[in-house]
């Protein structure tokens, strides 16, 4: 547990560093003009996580448990940044961070304990596309490429039929973001990110995830990809 709080913390200072480097230079190159050359974002995220066509029933065969004592967990909280310059009125250049926290299984029967937690770390680059009119309303759309960090913590399931064991287990994908949103200009230097909607893939293999915290010949043939929803919103800063 140590080891995972002290993996979030250094991700979460990395990725504020690379944000102020990104935000110190557009501030060095800024001009007078109607269009920022900088954006930086920070808020909420919520993530609806695919289960990579891992059912309720096999997940409590592969555990060795009762038909129905285990479920998938579908829903990840979490934060997001992003880090914008801004090469004309149009087009864009985007550096994306986020970190979403949950757990993969949920229990649906009493007293049932040491469910292992899940992190999700992304980090990822691409080009955006604003509509900037006189209005206050921008909207946008982006397609960012970039990697995923899934980290699954060692724990002990108890109160099931028999106690299972999850040792620590990490794999790190080829991640692929299309979506957009929309921002509401407060004033000069700040805007409300009102939402923003992401497909969210990433080429996590669950067959070699679940295998390592398991136990090898366990969660086989289980497809090597999440289809996954992010939802963001939070605040804008503009340089």
């Amino acid at each position: 547990m140590r080891n995972l709080i002290t993996e979030k913390v250094e991700m979460i200072r990395f990725s504020a560093a690379a944000i102020f480097v990104i935000a110190l230079i557009g501030s060095v190159a800024f001009a007078q003009d109607t269009v920022p050359k900088v954006e930086v974002f920070g808020g909420y995220s919520f993530m609806h996580i695919g289960t990579g066509g891992l059912s309720d029933s096999t997940l409590n065969v592969e555990l060795h448990q009762n038909p129905g004592t285990l479920t998938t967990g579908r829903n990840f909280n979490g934060w997001n940044a992003e880090a914008q310059y801004n090469i004309d009125r149009w087009i864009g250049i985007v550096a994306d961070f986020g970190g979403q926290y949950g757990t993969p299984f949920t229990a649906r029967t009493k007293g049932v304990s040491g469910l292992p937690t899940m992190s999700e770390y992304s980090f990822l680059a691409g080009p955006v596309v604003s509509y900037r009119a006189k209005a206050k309303i921008t909207p946008y759309v982006h397609a960012l490429f970039g990697w995923d960090r899934a980290s699954l913590s060692k724990s002990t399931i108890t109160g099931t039929m028999s106690p299972v064991t999850s040792f620590a287990s990490t794999y790190t994908s080829f991640a692929i973001v299309f979506g957009g949103g929309v921002d509401y200009k407060v004033s000069r230097h700040f805007a409300l990110r009102l939402g923003q909607l992401d497909y969210f893939r990433t080429t996590l293999d669950l067959n070699s995830f679940y295998g390592a915290a398991f136990g090898p010949g366990r969660f086989q043939g289980l497809p090597t990809h999440e289809n996954n929803l992010r939802f963001a919103t939070g605040i804008v800063f503009q340089f």
